[in-house]
């Protein structure tokens, strides 16, 4: 049944930059290799459109094991960033989708976030290869370059890619075998699909992403037959200012409804496209005047209603996270 909660709600020198690349470069671990350290990989170096600094100090300042590992698929590594939470028993998994910016800094704190709260988290950087000598989010030029990136993406390398990672964690000494997934935009969508592909799955947390769909470009149904191979519940986080994702979900409602399938959405009334990265997000400057009457006018109104998005997703952020707390903590 669907529901609403609430109502609204570096620039660094270069040299810094240089110094930061040669003590942060990650040491990679294969998939068999169990060696442990603590280094992050500076994202997004490369690409100075997705730096989050706010994202990064955080992740700086945790205690918690965080390490990269790469996992094989066939041919393929998936470079993944992994961090453990600090607890005296085995602990359940979570596999974590990232949006259509790729591995960013958000994301791995987001994945901290969860080593926090007791879960092991892993978040697969499902670009790795698609970019310049084989690299991945961190080795893109541009935004451009990394929405190209997506488009070439094969639909059965996300699956596989998904799969060996999920088998990856499942079997570490430190994990209960009990994986779930969660995906953020992009990955919420790539969330619901691989909860059609892996039945094994004790849950698929997706966060304002959209169902299968099948049929021409411009005509797509909800794809049934894909829902009908679902065995997790699937929880869904949505914003209610983002109709493009909202619009789905009144027939995929009736369409796992019909399939007897657990499908639970929540709206977060306010709240916009992306409100979990924004809502730990720094809030938006406000525009210098220019002395342009009219285009300081418009500037102004333009804040003004990022600022009203972003108070709202601030809101509804940690309502959103407390359910997808007390949902994993039953799992």
């Amino acid at each position: 049944m669907n529901r609403t909660v609430g109502s609204k709600q570096w620039a660094v020198g270069r040299s810094v930059i240089l110094l930061l690349s040669l003590f942060l470069v990650p040491f990679y671990v294969t998939a068999q290799d169990m060696s442990s350290h603590n280094h992050m990989t500076p994202s997004s170096l490369e690409n100075p459109e997705l730096m989050q600094d706010w994202a990064k100090q955080r992740l700086a300042k945790s205690p918690r094991h965080q390490e990269w590992v790469k996992v094989k698929n066939g041919n393929r590594e998936v470079n993944s960033f992994i961090v453990f939470p600090e607890v005296n028993k085995k602990a359940t998994a979570v596999v974590v989708i990232h949006e259509n910016m790729g591995l960013t800094d958000w994301v791995q704190s987001l994945a901290d976030q969860l080593a926090e709260a007791g879960y092991i988290a892993i978040a697969p950087d499902l670009l790795s290869g698609m970019g310049p000598n084989g690299g991945g989010t961190s080795a893109m030029p541009d935004r451009n370059a990394i929405g190209l990136a997506f488009r070439d993406l094969p639909p059965d390398q996300i699956t596989a890619d998904l799969n060996a990672v999920a088998d990856y964690v499942s079997k570490l000494p430190a994990a209960n075998g009990k994986v779930a997934v969660a995906g953020f935009c992009w990955g919420g969508s790539q969330t619901f699909r691989f909860a059609t592909n892996r039945p094994t799955l004790k849950a698929a947390f997706v966060f304002y992403g959209s169902a299968p769909v099948t049929g021409p470009q411009g005509s797509q149904v909800i794809d049934k037959d894909a829902l009908g191979r679902i065995s997790a519940p699937v929880y869904g986080f949505y914003a209610g200012n983002d109709m493009r994702i909202d619009a789905t979900v009144p027939p995929t409602t009736d369409a796992m409804k019909e399939l007897k399938k657990m499908y639970e959405p929540v709206t977060y009334e306010g709240a916009g496209h992306g409100f979990m990265r924004d809502g730990e997000a720094p809030e938006p400057k406000q525009p210098a005047a220019t002395g342009n009457a009219e285009a300081d006018k418009k500037a102004t109104e333009n804040y003004q209603r990022n600022l009203e998005i972003h108070n709202a997703n601030i809101k509804q952020r940690p309502i959103a996270w407390a359910r997808w707390m007390k949902i994993l903590a039953k799992l």
